[in-house]
């Protein structure tokens, strides 16, 4: 295989918000924001929209599918409806699930995603599941991991163990909630086995226990873990990444049209890079697509629908306008 997500699977159930039923409080442009309703009554939404197969590491293995990479996922799911079709979804988009386990007595996982005009609130609940490498686990160019739930402490150990005594694979790290709150001095033997690390602005000063802190720093310090190369998104001010040698920044890649939904956009800029590291494209190279699939995938509800196509991500490359291009900062 090319590429091997390893995270926990979901179901997303987006419920749209009403925008006469909640209101929104933010301290400073859009930012620290809070969201309201009336407590007590019971509050009418617009629609509801079932997505399952998704999480962390289940967008990054669509996302490098669809971008023409072998790709398969290491994940739980319940013995369950929502279980079978997660699979069956995974099955549509060539992920293979060989390394799925299907656990009989514990369901899968389902959130609940807020969905307030173009943003989000998620309510989220990690089952129990067991985590291991699997046994005769045939090394893949490159590992996805990503959010886990609290029993995978263990695993992290393990499967720093185990990238030790493969070193031909790559280990790309997108810390979850649950990885971020195990601290960085616990997951030290993880970070220094790590090729690339993601995260955004305000995960980066969480993950090094900082406050308000310069993109330059936190970029530093990101990499000083242990990885080689550190990937921190923005929002809309853009991508940036340290290799050691040059800090590169991108900006956003124009939407279309105004967001429609914003779920999944992280996912599919950070495994987009992965991807385009994976097919050879130098870091100032990569760091170009990711914005493009995050583009795409706003523009649609969940976290897959918009994923591009391998053509269809370059057609957008080659339609760029000028000023889209990574530069040194």
């Amino acid at each position: 295989m090319d590429f091997i997500a390893i995270g926990d699977t979901t179901v997303d159930e987006f419920i749209r918000l009403e925008k006469n039923e909640a209101e929104v409080h933010c301290v400073l442009d859009h930012e620290n924001c809070t969201i309201s309703m009336a407590w007590g009554d019971k509050i009418p939404y617009d629609f509801s929209v079932l997505v399952p197969g998704v999480g962390n590491a289940a967008n990054a293995a669509v996302a490098a599918a669809r971008l023409g990479l072998r790709s398969g996922l290491i994940s739980n799911v319940g013995k369950d409806h929502y279980g079978e079709e997660a699979l069956a979804s995974f099955g549509r988009e060539n992920v293979d699930t060989r390394h799925v386990a299907v656990n009989d007595g514990i369901p899968t996982n389902h959130h609940y995603v807020l969905w307030y005009e173009a943003e989000r609130t998620i309510l989220i609940r990690h089952e129990a599941y067991p985590y291991l490498v699997p046994e005769g686990f045939e090394p893949p160019r490159w590992i996805y991991l990503s959010s886990a739930g609290e029993r995978s402490e263990a695993f992290h150990g393990e499967l720093a163990a185990w990238l030790k005594e493969h070193p031909e694979t790559k280990l790309a790290f997108q810390p979850g909630t649950f990885q971020m709150s195990m601290g960085k001095e616990k997951l030290a033997p993880l970070y220094a086995a790590t090729e690339l690390v993601a995260c955004n602005k305000e995960e980066a000063e969480r993950i090094l226990e900082l406050g308000e802190t310069d993109m330059h720093e936190l970029l530093e310090k990101m990499r000083a873990l242990g990885p080689k190369i550190a990937l921190i998104t923005d929002g809309p001010k853009g991508a940036y990444a340290y290799d050691g040698e040059t800090m590169l920044k991108v900006p956003m890649y124009p939407d279309p049209k105004p967001p429609l939904e914003r779920t999944g956009a992280g996912d599919a800029a950070t495994s987009t890079v992965v991807v385009a590291l994976a097919l050879g494209k130098p870091l100032s190279e990569a760091l170009l697509w990711g914005p493009v699939n995050s583009m795409s995938v706003v523009q649609e509800i969940g976290a897959q629908k918009g994923l591009l196509s391998r053509a269809q991500l370059e057609k957008y490359l080659a339609d760029a306008p000028e000023a889209y291009r990574a530069e040194p900062f």
